[in-house]
């Protein structure tokens, strides 16, 4: 038996799966047909779900918010008038908030199984912001500050915070039994490998009352009594090449993989296949005998896993990041208005043909999504599937088009893609669906290529202000532009977009490659 020596992602690590067994095949996931028992599962969890996390973080950002704006409130009609003590009541508004919330955190309040009882809510909350308050009158207790306040005030937020909750409380019970009974509120797993682990895995999984995962079926290359076709009546909907296209289809959440740790090629070999989805990846460890640092497993209930995959820009940093979108791409299109107008009136005036050009291309989760562009070639000319790459001294290309295509305004148009939803401010470039190099398409250049759209595409990324813009006309190009993606999806963060958006213009100055 194995010591706690290790972590599991030293074993299990990105960089590994990526350089794992050259005899790991990569499957065309243009080509992968599902069977017809898998597309029905498919169809019936296509639609979008609501994470759990999402709805906690949403129950806390609400009460902090509306507790300080009721005792706000409170003040400026009850006390402002009389004396200007601003300061002071803002203050205990944001520490009431904020210990309430934890508070409530504290005794399990933000939790699911407490999300689907009202009694459990209710009494979790009331004594949470009780607690709260009881803290923030000793705390003005022994500061010897209590007489700076109004007993009004803290009555009436005492009363009016304390039915916001349960009122708040009571609706958030009914909107998580809706999206339960919707199937929209769940975790949507699929279990990669079949027979007994499996079977004891989902057997596990189900004794856990609060669990919100929901097994959605079985994928495993092996046959017979190894991985027979129904495990404890869940159905083995296909092989492991199949998955792909049914995790995307059914936006399956998470991954488990339930094959012993001491098969690691073979697991390397799953891995490098799987890996290409936007999901959780974990590996059952509740059979396992090796044994890793604890801060290697995450729980389910009581069930051990060990992550490896993390899906990237998740709940709430999926929240921040289009937060993020909104506002810099409604900025940018109030500022490069006059030149849009422009760039507008120069295509039309030049040649006859819309101004805008339509191009299919591959966005989050391989879906295929219309991106907008100011047309740069003569319309009779246009390329909407890429056949031909761009070349330098192309004659499709305007006068015009050459210009806007070296400074990138060309792209501009892409900001109203941004406030659609359909692409980010930043992340990997969108690629044309028959993007290819030397009559090779490029997901059959690059390893894992699908990788990529883990996350959603961008009007700029990393590999553009690191100087793969323009023309690929090599296979390395490719290769290298593929390499930045998966490194900005690995190290994503805030400070990372701000970054690459402010390096773009000063970038852009450089147009060697740009045709």
């Amino acid at each position: 038996m194995a010591t706690e020596t290790t972590d599991a992602k030293q074993i299990f690590s990105a960089r590994k799966v990526r350089e794992a067994a050259n005899d790991a095949s990569i499957d065309d996931a243009r080509k992968i047909e599902l069977n017809e028992l898998a597309k029905q599962v498919a169809e019936q969890f296509s639609s979008n779900v609501v994470a759990p996390g999402f709805i906690a973080g949403l129950a806390r950002i609400t009460e902090f918010l509306a507790l300080s704006g009721i005792s706000l409130l409170i003040y400026m009609l009850y006390v402002g008038p009389q004396a200007y003590q601003g300061g002071l009541y803002l203050a205990a508004s944001v520490l009431g908030a904020f210990l309430t919330v934890a508070g409530i955190q504290a005794i399990d309040g933000y939790q699911m199984d407490t999300f689907r009882s009202p009694v459990s809510q209710i009494s979790k909350v009331i004594a949470g912001f009780g607690f709260a308050m009881l803290l923030l009158a000793a705390l003005g207790f022994f500061a010897k500050m209590s007489d700076e306040y109004s007993r009004v005030w803290f009555g009436s937020w005492l009363v009016a915070g304390g039915a916001f909750l349960v009122f708040f409380r009571l609706w958030l019970t009914y909107y998580a039994h809706r999206l339960m009974s919707d199937g929209r509120l769940e975790r949507r797993a699929v279990i990669v490998g079949g027979g007994e682990p499996a079977a004891e895995l989902i057997r596990t999984l189900e004794a856990q009352h609060s669990s919100d995962i929901r097994v959605c079926g079985i994928f495993d290359d092996r046959s017979g009594d190894r991985s027979p076709p129904v495990v404890v009546g869940y159905p083995k909907l296909g092989t492991v090449a199949e998955l792909v296209e049914f995790g995307r289809m059914a936006r399956i959440d998470m991954l488990i993989v339930t094959l012993p740790l001491s098969a690691e090629k073979r697991v390397l070999q799953l891995l490098k296949r799987l890996w290409v989805l936007p999901v959780d990846i974990r590996l059952s460890a509740h059979t396992n005998k090796l044994r890793f640092r604890p801060r290697s497993y995450s729980y389910e209930g009581s069930v051990p896993f060990l992550d490896i995959f993390e899906k990237p820009i998740a709940n709430w940093d999926a929240v921040s990041k289009r937060i993020f979108d909104l506002f810099f791409a409604s900025l940018a299109l109030v500022l490069l208005s006059p030149v849009m107008l422009v760039t507008a009136v120069a295509i039309k005036l030049e040649s006859k043909g819309p101004v805008l050009f339509r191009q299919k291309r591959y966005g989050f989760n391989n879906q295929v999504v219309d991106v907008l562009k100011f047309r740069s070639m003569y319309h009779e000319m246009s390329d909407p599937d890429a056949k031909k790459v761009v070349t330098k001294g192309d004659p499709r290309v305007t006068r015009v088009g050459r210009f806007i295509r070296k400074t990138s305004i060309d792209e501009l148009p892409q900001l109203f893609n941004v406030l659609q939803g359909g692409l980010s401010l930043v992340g990997p470039r969108p690629h044309a669906v028959n993007a290819h190099t030397a009559n090779r398409l490029w997901d059959e250049v690059v390893d894992g290529y699908f990788a990529r759209h883990k996350v959603k595409p961008g009007v700029t990324g990393w590999a553009q202000i690191n100087g793969w813009r323009g023309e690929v006309d090599d296979e390395e190009k490719i290769k290298q532009r593929v390499n930045c993606d998966l490194y900005y999806i690995e190290n994503w963060s805030l400070m990372l977009d701000l970054q690459i958006l402010f390096l773009t213009p000063l970038k852009l100055l450089n147009t060697e490659n740009a045709y």
